[in-house]
């Protein structure tokens, strides 16, 4: 008999990691006959297909919670479950050092998906060990892109699988055709979007950084979409350097595809990332980009240089550059994006999915 599988993501919070989720758990739910999410997250069931069985407390309240609490409760629901069936696989997208554990103790077969690379998560050499340790202890370690896998082995001594993120084209092609507010007051301006939780992995103060260098040069409007907790202080360097007449941030929608739609120009500044699928949606959508070449995904995705421009991690004079580059160059430019717009069936839903399946399937 096959195992049920349990999808283990305690928060989900409406970012890149979450639309991976989604899809991946609904493609699962299909395939399989046993299919389980553990979260504490209940807002985003409607996401979910009905055959996926939820299992999260019953009040409201704890949603409210920190992010570390909703981890600790989380695996309290686990063990639960492994108590109450021990025929099960599960599958953590969250929360993997602690899921690890769990699962080893009671010896249930793990998978966990890794998704930001070890430059955000193992800077001190304590944290290093304990990774090393307990990521050898998953029955498999699933990365988003080939840097990724590359950075595990060298870092952690751990066999990494890749499997690229989902690319689902014809719904964000479907989603972007849905009626939205118009971001962009002056179609004769250049019109550059940053989308993004604001925080300090994501560096939006190095884009207002450089588009506080070009504000004399070029004529542009910019628009920052996202929330967090550098909310205040991004606009505070907004208003005090003069560029409120430049540069808005508005708040995180569900469906950004409208918005992206509306861009000449799309703006990655992150110190570090997975497989960033704002690129890939901007891709999709036949959006020049600009990012920095921060570990892991943009260089990959941008083909080294040769599908879009690529910028120091931090170095908010270059992607300065870079954009005055992009204003003038615009025809060099489109060439770029052809190509990679050629380049992103690496991508494709379908064939993603089953290397999912696949690999799911392996144990249970």
């Amino acid at each position: 008999m096959k195992k049920k599988l349990i999808i283990f993501m305690p928060s989900i919070e409406g970012g890149g990691v979450e639309k991976n989720l989604f899809l991946v758990s609904n493609h699962l739910s299909k395939q399989l006959s046993k299919v389980a999410l553990i979260t504490i997250s209940k807002k985003y069931k409607k996401k979910f297909n009905s055959s996926i069985e939820f299992i999260s407390p019953t009040a409201d309240y704890w949603d409210h919670l920190s992010r570390r609490s909703k981890y600790f409760l989380s695996l309290f629901l686990l063990i639960k479950e492994i108590i109450k069936n021990r025929n099960l696989t599960v599958f953590a997208f969250q929360a993997n050092i602690y899921c690890i554990l769990v699962c080893k103790l009671f010896s249930i077969k793990v998978i966990t998906r890794s998704n930001s690379a070890p430059a955000g998560w193992s800077k001190n050499i304590i944290k290093k060990l304990i990774f090393r340790f307990f990521l050898n202890l998953a029955d498999k370690v699933m990365v988003n892109s080939l840097q990724f896998k590359k950075d595990l082995k060298r870092e952690f001594h751990v066999d990494a699988t890749c499997i690229y993120n989902p690319l689902n084209h014809d719904d964000i092609i479907k989603k972007s055709k849905e009626k939205s507010k118009k971001i962009f007051k002056n179609n004769k301006k250049l019109k550059i979007l940053n989308i993004g939780r604001l925080t300090e992995q994501k560096d939006q103060l190095i884009f207002l950084k450089a588009l506080n260098l070009l504000k004399k040069n070029i004529n542009f409007q910019a628009v920052i979409i996202g929330r967090g907790k550098l909310h205040d202080k991004l606009l505070k360097y907004i208003y005090k350097n003069e560029l409120n007449h430049f540069v808005k941030i508005i708040d995180f929608v569900e469906n950004p595809f409208p918005l992206l739609k509306q861009t000449d120009l799309f703006i990655l500044s992150s110190r570090y990332e997975g497989l960033p699928n704002v690129l890939l949606e901007a891709l999709s959508l036949k959006k020049f980009i600009i990012s920095s070449n921060c570990p892991t995904g943009p260089k990959e995705i941008l083909l080294n240089g040769k599908g879009g421009l690529l910028f120091k991690v931090g170095d908010y004079k270059q992607l300065a550059k870079r954009i005055l580059y992009y204003q003038n160059n615009k025809e060099k430019c489109n060439k770029l994006l052809k190509y990679a717009i050629q380049n992103i069936k690496r991508f494709d839903y379908k064939k993603n999915m089953q290397k999912y399946l696949s690999l799911v399937e392996k144990f249970i």
